[in-house]
């Protein structure tokens, strides 16, 4: 049977995001495994140029700019629900929290995490009270929700008293690009960025919940306790609410070892991750939590926040420490440091991991997902 699938193509009108990612990934392995099908990004909003040159390499996907006027601008009340019944799509997939409504029973729904709820402080307050405002709207919009952890699956599962069938784990996974490089490759990019051979790295925006700030300290009291020096790298574009990461900023440049890049490309980071002493991962929430993964497919040792997405995702094949001990933390980076023979440890069983995680597998899930609904829909 031939379905007309659509998918939000909302977060790739912005592509540096990690929703933008599981969006894109998503829809290129949908489209590769399901050839018989046909699948749309759609967005009121067109498309960067190298957003469409992947997309346009799959027959059966294709990129839908969508124009809208005074009424259809309300996009997901009037103008996405009016497109959805012109197109004649048999299901549609909102891959970022948001689904158009009025047409509940062909609807899926990823909700990738539930932050704006358990830790609200850590969002910008007005995003913060829409989203909590308007994600209730839309899980009762939907007919199958997509998450993907478990971790998310109970909270979401508990908090809205969901029935547990309809919610539907799918793991995502590191992109191909991250695979191990030699240190001879890798030397180049971290010369033009002004890295050390010795360095810890952070990756993600720079937010509250990404507790930014205890690796900071923890790095700080490295310096001031031990006999290490390494180069802390922090990559990622600033976010919001970052009053307190810039006065930690700016005391940790005191010791002239750390280096701020914002947001940097895949290439420089697929470097990064492949020879960076160890990845930190300090968030005090994920829903999942894409880069450890990442940095592992690239052979990083990996220290991670003990919280329920990193046990589920990350869990033996990294080192866990409590989210808010700085002490902890920096003992930890301390003891990786001194010893060569766990970070080779750790690089080989983390490569091991994250081989498992793949976008195939996450695409499979959720065309299980669509077949259902579809099968159950009359």
């Amino acid at each position: 049977m031939h379905m007309r699938i659509g998918l939000d193509g909302y977060p790739l009108v912005w592509p540096k995001a990690g929703v933008a990612h599981y969006t894109l990934e998503l829809a290129l392995e949908l489209a590769r495994l399901a050839p018989a099908h046909s699948f749309e990004l759609i967005a009121p909003a067109a498309y960067p140029p190298e957003i469409l040159e992947q997309i346009n390499q799959a027959p059966n996907l294709r990129a839908v700019s969508v124009k809208t006027n005074l009424i259809t601008r309300r996009w997901w009340v009037i103008g996405l629900p009016a497109y959805v019944r012109s197109a004649g799509l048999d299901l549609f997939h909102g891959t970022n929290y948001e689904v158009p409504l009025r047409s509940r029973e062909r609807n899926v729904l990823t909700v990738h995490d539930l932050s704006v709820f358990s830790y609200p402080e850590t969002h910008d307050r007005r995003i913060g009270r829409r989203a909590r405002r308007r994600l209730p709207i839309m899980i009762r919009s939907a007919a199958r929700i997509i998450t993907p952890t478990e971790a998310v699956k109970g909270e979401l599962v508990e908090r809205f008293a969901l029935d547990p069938d309809i919610v539907t784990v799918t793991p995502e996974a590191p992109r191909k690009i991250f695979q191990p490089m030699t240190g001879v490759e890798t030397a180049a990019a971290r010369r033009r960025l002004g890295i050390s051979d010795d360095f810890i790295l952070f990756v993600g925006t720079i937010e509250p919940r990404k507790n930014l700030d205890t690796l900071l300290m923890a790095y700080i009291y490295l310096f001031q306790k031990t006999r290490h020096r390494p180069q802390l790298v922090v990559a990622g574009p600033k976010g919001w609410l970052t009053d307190g990461f810039d006065e930690l900023l700016e005391s940790a440049k005191r010791h002239k070892r750390l280096r701020y890049l914002g947001y940097i490309g895949d290439d420089d980071l697929r470097a990064l991750y492949s020879s960076c002493k160890a990845f930190i991962s300090p968030s005090l929430y994920e829903g999942f939590g894409l880069p450890p993964l990442e940095a592992m497919a690239c052979g990083a040792p990996v220290i991670a926040s003990r919280i329920a997405a990193h046990v589920e995702t990350l869990g033996a094949h990294a080192h866990l420490v409590e989210p808010i001990d700085k002490q902890e933390l920096a003992e930890v980076i301390a003891a990786l440091l001194e010893n060569p023979n766990e970070r080779e440890r750790m690089s080989r069983s983390g490569l091991e991991h994250a081989a498992r995680f793949s976008w195939a597998e996450t695409a499979k899930l959720t065309l299980r997902v669509y077949d259902e609904l579809l099968q159950a829909t009359p």
